[in-house]
């Protein structure tokens, strides 16, 4: 068997692997590790503008022996430096065992800096022991008001600092957790409801700041913090139940339209209300608005305040009560919001105001329809807006009253007693009171026609 010829590439592959049998290859990591800790050393990623490689979190740096590996450990060099920045670092006494610069006795809560040829590395050890996170008791202060819920909290767990290799200050977070119940807005159940909210602080500053504030009667369940979770020996305590000071509200406004197609054609069939020819609440008089609050939990004391003044520092009317139905009957431009309080109305909130627009009244009234039954101008109706008071009266040539009706939106359907009457003339008389105070009295012809073809009148009657 002939043997085949070698490449370049395996000539120089071959060579590989003689000088790695000669001189086997380690690889070295850049960065510490320890013994004699009795809990492992928790590894923090520091922002890059910190200049800082790494932050390490032992829990007790007493009897802990500092690692670094290098392939060319006698030209390692390890210098620490404190708040002053790495322009101000001190050289560190250090040994050498195998391929390992070691540090005996090292100090925490300090910067080292490693020289390693031509690469340099900077980490932050911490000593955690000095910071340990423990909590005895947690209660509300007195000092929560209507902006927030502040938590006097009894134990330690002050604010763990660093310095970057220029010496700035900065603040490792503990992710110390406040667990509680509050209330927030659904707009899915158009309510307020309860909902588990969990609030992370840096550290314990005394009383703990909690916004937006509680809105419902909880307790505050302090657990921590993230170092301790990692080490699987967390500290915790619970407050009591405690009733919310903070008050929020929702408010929404409905008016009863009966027909939303408004129209001044008062020949349709559909509504004959002439529009306001305004956007929003109001229109025509009158008008029938339903008011409603939606209030969390500390909301004792509600009221609907109804003005013509935009700014309410008059106020006309006071309705002591969460929801309301109210009717506009004047002609004018009116307010309406909600105000609810706390029990000792140290807190209270303000819903959305509302305008309510009712125009002047009016009233028109045709002289023909045509009640073929071909569903266009059918009936007989007047066009209107901001009526309070209406009758009509219809009579036929002779002085019959053939139909009466008091509601502005019906209409009259050319039927006396259930029966078509004739085509022809026919009378009204109407009386009304406009929500502007206006008294109108009309009356008219009323012109039946008729275009069915090859149908007759013999059915109808007088």
């Amino acid at each position: 068997m002939p043997i085949p010829k070698r490449n370049k590439s395996s000539k120089y592959f071959g060579i590989l692997l003689s000088l790695s049998a000669l001189a086997p290859i380690r690889i070295y990591a850049s960065e510490f590790s320890f013994s004699g800790n009795t809990l492992p050393v928790l590894e923090e990623l520091p922002e890059k503008s910190t200049g800082l490689d790494k932050i390490y979190v032992v829990y007790d740096i007493k009897n802990v022996v500092i690692h670094y590996a290098s392939s060319n450990p006698s030209q390692v060099k390890i210098s620490r430096y404190s708040n002053l920045g790495g322009g101000f670092a001190e050289p560190v006494n250090t040994e050498i065992e195998n391929d390992d610069v070691i540090i005996r006795n090292p100090e925490g809560n300090m910067g080292y800096i490693i020289e390693d040829g031509n690469y340099r590395y900077y980490y932050w050890i911490v000593n955690y022991l000095p910071y340990r996170f423990d909590i005895k008791d947690v209660s509300v202060s007195p000092e929560s008001d209507c902006d927030a819920t502040y938590i006097n909290v009894i134990g330690s767990g002050e604010a763990i600092h660093y310095f970057t290799i220029n010496g700035q200050q900065r603040t490792l977070t503990r992710e110390i957790e406040v667990e509680f119940t509050t209330q927030q807005w659904s707009e899915d159940s158009n309510d307020f409801q309860q909902v588990e909210s969990v609030k992370y602080f840096e550290s314990l500053t005394n009383p703990l700041r909690i916004t937006p504030p509680v809105y419902c009667s909880t307790s505050f369940k302090l657990v921590g913090d993230k170092f301790l979770r990692q080490w699987n020996w967390l500290s915790q305590a619970e407050s009591s139940v405690i009733s919310p000071v903070a008050i929020q509200v929702m408010t929404e406004a409905v008016q009863d339209n009966d027909d939303d197609d408004s129209t001044d054609n008062s020949t349709s069939t559909g509504s004959n209300e002439i529009s306001s020819g305004t956007d929003g609440l109001g229109g025509s008089a009158p008008a029938n608005i339903s008011f409603e609050a939606f209030t969390t939990e500390g909301v004792l004391h509600h009221e609907w305040q109804l003005t013509t003044d935009p700014n309410f520092d008059n106020i006309d009317y006071r309705f002591n009560q969460q929801s309301i139905d109210y009717t506009f009957t004047e002609e004018g431009t009116y307010y309406m919001r909600y105000v609810g309080s706390n029990s000792d109305g140290s807190c209270d909130a303000v819903g959305d105001v509302y305008t309510i627009n009712i125009g002047a009244s009016e009233l028109k009234c045709p002289n023909a329809f045509t009640p073929d039954g071909d569903g266009v101008n059918d009936e007989w109706k007047v066009s209107y807006r901001s009526l309070l008071e209406f009758k009509c009266w219809i009579f036929d040539h002779f002085g019959h009253q053939v139909f009466y009706f008091d509601d502005p939106k019906q209409g009259w359907d050319g039927k006396k007693n259930g029966k078509t009457v004739r085509s022809g003339v026919y009378y009204y008389v109407i009386q009304a009171v406009g929500a502007d105070g206006k008294k109108y009295k009309k009356s008219g012809d009323i012109n039946i026609l008729r275009h069915i073809s090859g149908t007759s009148n013999s059915g109808a009657t007088e």
